[in-house]
């Protein structure tokens, strides 16, 4: 079986989001392994093997370096690792797959079938991106045989640089968040052990709490409906957990499991999408949109590009403290306009499912594989490639990208 090989700067026991849809689901027709980032490890470096379901292993680097992530001093630890993995599990038949471009110079020594970019963040846009970055992705776009992007915004900012770029939308598990199908007793216990102290009316955000959660609007609109309670689902990344708002009427539940969520939604009378406008979510497309409409909710956005273009029949945008505050009275007593919503909703969460999402990528891969004899052969050690690879990782700068390309492959 052709093996999948997955480099990620999320971790897979992290929040459950695109990339678990997807490997999860293309573990049933590739060998997927996925790599995460480098974890510190004590004595020589090692790589950590774990299974987390049929078809797919997690590798976890250990390596006693310090820096960060897929820091260029990793990746001089990881090369050798890799090479020995493929040659102890005699792997010679892969692709590669990058969730970040920043390990991309690892395959200089690898000779995968083909190279897909699936390209969810925008950090070369932003003051916060590693320097590496926007050069690593920019060749990344120039040798990938296929791109996907998160969203609209993605699409039209990368269509250009590649010939083979196709949007790609995040999509959801409908049967997962459906209330029809909350039937296990001991989750529905664990979320009323957990909203216990909770009062109503509840409006819940469920995701990774970090720079793009706009704690601003969340703490002064809690301050002015003190009467509204507001229950925060998710880890804390990238921020100082002391700077989040601490009232009574918000409450920090932490990490959840994907299982439990549901039977939080449940619940709650409206779901919220309150980030901020700034680059780190020009380009973002957020996955709990369609879960919070598959769980049948009400959902208040601030304006989001991709939310507005996909879902501004459904979603209810405003900006400010009085706008969303008003739109979260509209959800509250939408009467017969929140009726016909619900149709509209579960039209919206039709459109998209993970399994149709793996169904198109396994498709454009294994007709690209049988067809593109030219990426084929480019992609299997080309001289071309592995160079403009080591110039990537020795900081020189890329060639120029492709022009032109298609039109958008939408689910």
């Amino acid at each position: 079986m052709t093996h999948l090989f997955v480099f990620s700067h999320r971790r897979w026991d992290d929040v459950y989001q695109r990339a678990q849809h997807l490997m999860s689901r293309l573990a049933r027709h590739y060998h997927v392994v996925f790599v995460e980032e480098p974890v510190p490890g004590a004595g020589p470096a090692r790589l950590d093997v774990l299974s987390r379901l049929a078809g797919l292993d997690v590798l976890r680097p250990r390596t006693p370096v310090a820096a960060p992530g897929f820091h260029d001093d990793q990746l001089a630890v990881l090369r050798p690792l890799l090479a020995e993995y493929l040659r102890r599990q005699r792997i010679d038949d892969y692709l590669a797959w990058f969730c970040t471009p920043l390990p991309l110079p690892l395959i200089a020594g690898l000779r995968p079938r083909m190279v897909v970019y699936d390209c969810v963040d925008a950090l070369s846009a932003s003051r916060k991106a590693p320097p590496q970055w926007r050069r690593r992705e920019s060749v990344l776009l120039r040798i990938a045989a296929l791109v996907f992007t998160g969203g609209p915004s993605l699409y039209e900012a990368k269509r250009r640089l590649n010939p083979h770029v196709h949007c790609l939308p995040s999509a959801v598990d409908a049967p997962h968040f459906s209330p029809a199908g909350l039937a296990d007793g001991k989750l529905a216990a664990r979320a009323a052990r957990l909203l216990g102290p909770v009062g109503a009316p509840r409006f819940g955000f469920c995701g990774v709490i970090d720079e793009r959660l706009n704690v601003d609007l969340l703490e002064r609109v809690a301050r002015r409906r003190p009467e509204w309670h507001f229950v925060m689902v998710g880890p804390v990344a990238r921020i100082d957990p002391a700077t989040l708002p601490r009232r009574d009427n918000i409450h920090w539940l932490g990490r959840q499991s994907y299982a439990c969520l549901p039977y939080l939604m449940a619940s709650w009378d409206a779901c919220l999408i309150p980030f901020v406008r700034d680059e780190s979510t020009r380009f973002v497309n957020p996955t709990k949109t369609l879960e919070y409409l598959a769980a049948e909710k009400p959902v208040i956005s601030t304006s989001i590009d991709d939310v507005i273009a996909i879902h501004s029949d459904v979603v209810l945008v405003a900006d400010g403290i009085e706008a969303f505050i008003a739109a979260c009275e509209k959800a509250l007593h939408g009467g017969r306009e929140r009726d016909g919503r619900l149709a509209a909703m579960r039209s919206a969460v039709s459109r998209f499912s993970w399994d149709a999402c793996a169904h198109v990528v396994h498709r454009l891969i294994a007709n690209e594989l049988a067809q593109s004899q030219a990426a084929h052969d480019a992609l299997r050690g080309s001289r071309t490639v592995l160079r403009a690879l080591v110039a990537v990782s020795e900081g020189a700068r890329p060639a120029h990208a492709l022009p032109a390309c298609a039109g958008a492959f939408a689910v």
